[in-house]
């Protein structure tokens, strides 16, 4: 008798153990429990930590609360200016309302999934290509609004959703190439036409300042040989003023304007005070020889005048010849 009753309570602690092997359960801090008992929602959600449920009868159901990092697989699609892009994304989201996680959807990590990927597509030929590229931020916002509608009734929050990567042909990668090309080019330029401008007026000043003070032009020269004697070349470079080369081109003219006035005006050297005339030609035609009268040499007062030795005295004649007595 007593071992009966013994066998009988130990069979019973085996079967309590059992079942409470069976029905005990353990939920983790990020996580929370739905029942459904008999297929029917129990309305209390199971709070992190030991529970129990009826074995053969409940059903529990755990559900993960933290953030989900999903990631969009590639979409094709064109633009609103007809360019061909492939766009990536992820996708942050969470679950804030287990019981709709169960109830109101079969899988809500496939449905978030597909919900990005169509909009993603129709956020693609909703925008530029520029702003595709640029302009994310404004993109991400209104891919956030267009999948946390639908899903905000599954009990998922979307937290984030951001364009990873935009994948371009080569023939547009290459035309955008070019035009960053201009347009640097066409910066730079403009930047040089500037600097030339302000340059040349400061040089303006300078020369300005420079010509009020001609001794600014010699200190400006010193520096100048200073600066190019402190790198040790072999060779110096000796800048030449301008103005001194046209000083000395101009006295170089003066003589050869002075020569050509004297050529004009027909006259030859006077000699004794008398201007002499130009050569005349013959009766026959032919012009006479031109004799070159010799210019006088200068005397001094104290001397008197010789008369030229280029004229003999003129013979006298016969009526003019003294009286010959014989």
């Amino acid at each position: 008798m007593v071992e009966g009753l013994v066998i009988a309570l130990v069979a019973v602690l085996c079967a309590g153990a059992l079942y409470v092997a069976s029905a005990a359960r353990v939920i983790r801090q990020y996580e929370r429990g739905v029942v459904l008992r008999l297929g029917r929602l129990r309305d209390d959600v199971r709070l992190p930590g030991f529970t129990m449920v009826v074995p053969g009868i409940d059903r529990l159901r755990k559900v993960n609360m933290q953030i989900v990092t999903m990631p969009v697989p590639a979409q094709d699609g064109i633009t609103r200016d007809n360019v061909t892009v492939r766009v990536d994304a992820v996708i942050y989201f969470k679950v804030v309302d287990p019981t709709n996680a169960v109830i109101a959807v079969e899988d809500y990590r496939f449905a978030v999934s597909q919900m990005a990927q169509t909009s993603l597509r129709s956020i693609i030929g909703k925008s530029d290509l520029d702003d595709l590229l640029s302009n994310r931020e404004k993109l991400n916002q209104g891919l956030e609004v267009m999948i946390d509608s639908p899903a905000v009734s599954w009990g998922v929050q979307i937290d984030r959703v951001e364009i990873k990567d935009v994948s371009l042909p080569e023939t547009m990668k290459r035309s955008m190439a070019r035009q960053a090309e201009a347009d640097r080019e066409r910066r730079a330029r403009v930047i040089n036409a500037d600097a030339e401008l302000q340059a040349s007026k400061k040089l303006a000043q300078a020369a300005g300042e420079m010509s009020a003070q001609p001794a600014a032009l010699q200190l400006r020269l010193l520096q100048t040989v200073v600066a190019v004697a402190a790198e040790k070349n072999s060779t110096l470079v000796l800048p030449f003023p301008v103005e001194l080369l046209r000083f000395l081109e101009r006295a170089q003219q003066q003589p050869e304007v002075e020569g050509a006035g004297a050529g004009r005006t027909g006259r030859q050297p006077s000699v004794n005070g008398a201007t002499a005339q130009p050569p005349s030609s013959s009766g026959n035609g032919s012009p006479l020889p031109e004799v070159e009268a010799p210019l006088p040499e200068k005397r001094t007062s104290e001397e008197p005048a010789a008369p030229p030795a280029s004229t003999p005295p003129a013979a006298p004649s016969s009526s003019q010849r003294p009286f010959a007595h014989h």
